[in-house]
Parts: C-alpha cells; sequence; structure tokens
C-alpha cells in the first residue's frame, strides 16, 4: 500500500533521474534550512581554510527533507569527491572495509539509513572516524586474526530517519549533528518555483503555491505532485498550471488541502472511530488500516504530528481536537464506525 501512496516521501524508482536533476549543487540554490545552511558554511570555509577533512556529520528527520541533497551540496561545496551507500547496502564488515580503503584524502563517504548498519560493520566505524584505520578479524577460531590498515582521512555524513535507534557510540563520534525541519509553505513555494523552471513546465505562482500547501512541508513531495500535476494539466488543459487545474488534479488524486492522502485521513478515523480517539498502541493502530506498523510511525506520523492531529502519550497515540475538526466530526460526539458510516 505505503509505495501506491503519491505523497509517499520515499523514492519511487521512476522519479531517480528526476530527483537528480532537480537537486541543488550549492547552498545559494538550496531553499531552507537556512541555521543548517550557515553553521555549515562557516565550518566548511574553516575546513578549507585549514587544508582539513570536515568534521563527520549527521543528518536525521523525516524522509524527503533533503538529507542526500545537502550531503551532495557538502561535497560539492568542500570540492570533494563523495561516495554514496546506505546501511542495508553495506552486508559484511568487509564491504565498509573495501569502501573505506578506496577513499582518497579529502572524499565524502555518504551513508544513507546509518541506523541499519550491522553491529560489525558498525565497530569497524569506530576507529575509521577517530583515527582513520581500519580493524577488523579475518579466519576463525585458532587461525583468526586481526588486520589493522590505515586508510586517508575522509569525511563521514550519515543519514538517518531514526535518530534514537544509532547506538551512543556511533553518534559521539560525530562532530556535528543536525536535524532537518519541516519547510514553510513559502520555502515549499520557492522549491516548486526552482522545479518548475528547471522541467519547462509553465505555471502561475497560484497554481504552484496550491501545490506547495498541499505538500506535506516536504520538497521530495512537492516535486512528486508538481510532476503528476503536469500530467493532468497536459492531458485535460493547455499544458499550464494554474489554481484551478492544480486543485482538479490533486482532488483526484485525493490528495486534501492540508496535503492528507487517504491513508492519513484513514488513520485518523480509524483512531477516532474504532478507538474513541485514543489512547491505542501503535501495533493495533497500524492493524486497524492494515499498513506496517514502521510505516505508520515514519511516514505517516511525522506530519500528523507535526499539524498536531494527534499526540504520542506513554499509553500510546490520541487523535487531538484539531483532527476531529478536520474530519469535521464533534470531539463530544464520541462517534462509531457504523454511526460514522450511517
Amino acid at each position: 500500500m505505503e509505495n501506491k501512496r503519491i505523497i509517499n516521501p520515499e523514492t519511487s524508482v521512476q522519479d531517480i533521474n528526476s530527483e537528480i536533476s532537480l537537486r541543488p549543487r550549492k547552498f545559494t540554490d538550496y531553499v531552507g534550512q537556512k541555521r543548517i545552511k550557515e553553521t555549515l558554511s562557516i565550518a566548511i570555509k574553516a575546513a578549507k581554510q585549514r587544508s582539513e577533512s570536515l568534521d563527520h556529520t549527521l543528518l536525521y528527520g523525516p524522509p524527503g527533507l533533503g538529507k542526500t541533497t545537502l550531503a551532495h551540496v557538502i561535497s560539492h561545496e568542500m570540492k570533494s569527491l563523495i561516495k554514496v551507500t546506505s546501511g542495508p547496502a553495506i552486508e559484511k564488515a568487509g564491504d565498509l572495509v573495501a569502501i573505506l580503503t578506496r577513499l582518497q584524502k579529502g572524499d565524502i563517504l555518504f551513508i544513507d539509513e546509518i541506523h541499519r548498519l550491522n553491529k560489525i560493520s558498525e565497530e569497524v566505524l569506530y576507529s575509521a572516524m577517530e583515527e582513520y584505520r581500519v580493524s577488523w578479524v579475518i579466519e576463525q577460531g585458532l587461525k583468526a586474526r586481526s588486520v589493522n590498515l590505515g586508510i586517508q582521512p575522509f569525511t563521514l555524513i550519515g543519514a538517518t530517519t531514526k535518530f534514537g535507534m544509532l547506538s551512543a557510540p556511533l553518534r559521539d563520534r560525530f562532530g556535528s549533528v543536525y536535524r532537518l525541519d519541516f519547510y514553510s509553505d513559502t520555502e515549499m513555494s520557492d522549491i516548486l518555483f526552482r522545479s518548475a523552471k528547471i522541467l519547462k513546465i509553465t505555471a502561475d505562482n497560484k497554481g504552484l503555491k496550491e501545490i506547495a500547501i498541499r505538500s506535506r512541508k516536504t520538497p521530495r513531495i512537492a516535486n512528486r505532485l508538481l510532476r503528476r500535476v503536469r500530467d493532468f494539466s497536459e492531458v485535460q488543459s493547455n499544458g499550464k498550471i494554474n489554481t484551478e487545474i492544480t486543485k482538479k488534479a490533486l482532488d483526484q488524486l485525493e490528495v486534501d488541502n492540508l496535503g492528507l492522502d487517504k491513508i492519513d485521513v484513514e488513520l485518523l478515523l480509524s483512531l477516532v472511530t474504532k478507538f474513541n480517539g485514543g489512547p491505542v498502541g501503535l501495533q493495533t493502530l497500524a492493524a486497524s488500516i492494515s499498513e506496517d506498523s514502521n510505516t505508520v510511525e515514519d511516514v505517516i506520523e511525522p506530519f500528523l504530528l507535526n499539524l498536531g492531529f494527534i499526540s504520542r502519550t506513554n499509553r500510546g497515540r490520541i487523535a487531538t481536537q484539531l483532527a476531529y475538526k478536520h474530519l469535521g466530526i464533534n470531539i463530544e460526539d464520541k462517534p462509531t464506525q457504523g454511526n460514522l458510516l450511517n
């Protein structure tokens, strides 16, 4: 179900090339995250003045906010080569050792989903990050022996949507830690204006603003919706994106005026109608809408929390008054699934 969601912040295969073409390369082109950009700009300038590698950097936050893009911007600003991999792709410690030993001085290693590194690979990173050497054990039993090998100074940039799942020893080895926040509607409009220009899409400001409002404050989703609205306008209109066409397209895609789609509404309705607004546990809530609990926690909930529609407590999830209002339900009525459908 997750892969069918138009507003799913995970990148689908068909959108990868388009995402790369829209990716800014410089801080001047990177919209939003002002404090992070300012801090990184100073750190990069200082590192270049000292002819040193940038401190190891950890980026975390909900998916789709630009962690991978920011890593590439850092690489461009540092004038360094970047090697990209991910936690799940590194199955054995030897895989990571092979990557680390091939890095040249000043290179950047970007590990996406770094929280999914296995324990042995993570331990290889400890000495690599602190002492620029890798240590690992080869052979087994009586033949087992430790191998130490020096590597070139490099910068590790890790990205994760689950900051709490990183072990304390790994977190502590990052010199800089930044949390990426959701974007404002104005920033989203600026991003869409830039994307429309690159993709050579004819669109007026009001049409782009409407897409921005419904993009869940997430650039990746905004660019995806822009492409879908373009398709709609080319088939059913003159190819120009305006407010009317945008509303028709997004209504057809079941994306409401706040950016919630069918699955978001289904989750809120389930919380309100099946569990009296909560509290209810994550596993139970996810099962009630036939979704994976990780999808609910990582993809659906962050935006609902940002809107103030749900809250997390020790006893479980609770629907807020804002959620009832958005659904058009009187909080005093405490409806059930049956009488709501009637």
